[in-house]
């Protein structure tokens, strides 16, 4: 079976080597290094025990994908509870200039990217990771929805719309054209390193070395601009999951690699306008569709995939193997959603 469950220290090597096995810009938010990993697990772990919470120290969880039979972790998954976690989070804002002339009866619309920190504080799913072979799985959809689910079972801890940014245009020799065309320009370092820098630390830096004007579109090279809002191709299964869900491009983009933002309202997100709480009992045959059961609070949520049966008391019926996947017994309480 695979479980979604908070990461552990003792997942500390699995964890580096998915991180190192992605390209530059694929776990951008998952540190590479294993000292900033371990820190990144245990403020996730403290975040989880509801030790975590002021202002200034906003809640940041990290989620791994196991596989139950053989201990294996082939995924992980991310919530900061507010984007920047204390600290402006940087973006571009996509928008328009008219540039006109009455006396040469010229007018133009030029597009240009205002440097942003309107998404600040919003929740973000972030730190999205998993083996290649599992991309469009039912593996893969769990990973990234069960996010979904310990929100709505934590709903308090989470604002009241949510982001994620999806990953960038990136060539196969690791060039960046969005990259390549703007920020080298302003940063003496590679964009994999800037990239990293923004992981371990904040994006606060990128205010301090990026220039504070409007940046002109039409100034960047011909492949930067074919790249604004464009999807890096490994990521659009998430891209398209994530739009299922109820996400939808704004206005917004990555500062980085100009990937697609995407945004939406906590409370209309799919999966937890369509999940519901339910009584847990057993039950060895005649079992229905697969879904999403989730269960626990904190650093005891666990979420799976298994067969279900709904009976007319509005109970949900489970293998046995489940019950003890999820650590619960009949009569708990468990939060289930449709695949």
């Amino acid at each position: 079976m695979w479980l979604v469950r908070p990461a552990q220290p003792d997942d500390l090597d699995q964890i580096l080597a998915i991180a190192g096995a992605q390209s530059a810009r694929l776990s951008s938010t998952l540190p590479k290094q294993s000292d900033a990993l371990a820190y990144k697990i245990e403020q996730s772990l403290a975040s989880f025990a509801g030790k975590i919470g002021a202002e200034d120290a906003p809640p940041r969880f990290l989620f791994v994908l196991e596989n139950t039979e053989t201990g294996e972790i082939a995924g992980t998954a991310g919530i900061d509870a507010r984007a920047g976690n204390g600290q402006p989070f940087y973006s571009y804002r996509r928008d328009a200039l008219i540039h006109a002339s009455h006396e040469l009866g010229v007018s133009r619309r030029v597009e240009v990217l205002y440097p942003s920190h309107f998404l600040t504080d919003v929740t973000l799913l972030c730190s999205f990771s998993i083996r290649p072979e599992l991309r469009g799985s039912e593996a893969f959809e769990l990973l990234s929805r069960a996010r979904i689910l310990f929100i709505a079972d934590h709903r308090e801890w989470f604002t009241q719309r949510v982001a994620v940014e999806i990953q960038g245009v990136q060539l196969d020799d690791g060039s960046v054209p969005f990259w390549d065309s703007l920020g080298r320009h302003f940063f003496d370092m590679d964009f994999e390193t800037a990239d990293q820098y923004s992981a371990q630390l904040s994006k606060t830096f990128i205010a301090e070395l990026m220039p504070p004007n409007p940046i002109y579109v039409t100034l960047l090279s011909e492949a930067a601009q074919k790249a604004l809002g464009q999807p890096h191709e490994l990521t659009v299964p998430n891209f398209e999951l994530l739009q299922r869900e109820g996400f939808q491009p704004g206005c917004y983009l990555d500062i980085f690699d100009a990937g697609p933002v995407l945004e939406a309202r906590t409370d209309s997100l799919r999966t937890l306008v369509t999940s519901h709480p339910k009584p847990l009992h057993a039950a060895n045959h005649d079992l229905g569709e697969t879904c999403l059961i989730a269960a626990g609070e904190g650093v005891q949520f666990r979420c799976t995939l298994t067969p279900v049966a709904e009976t007319l008391e509005d109970t949900l019926k489970v293998p046995v193997n489940t019950w003890k996947v999820l650590n619960k017994t009949a009569g708990d309480r468990v939060r289930i959603a449709p695949l």
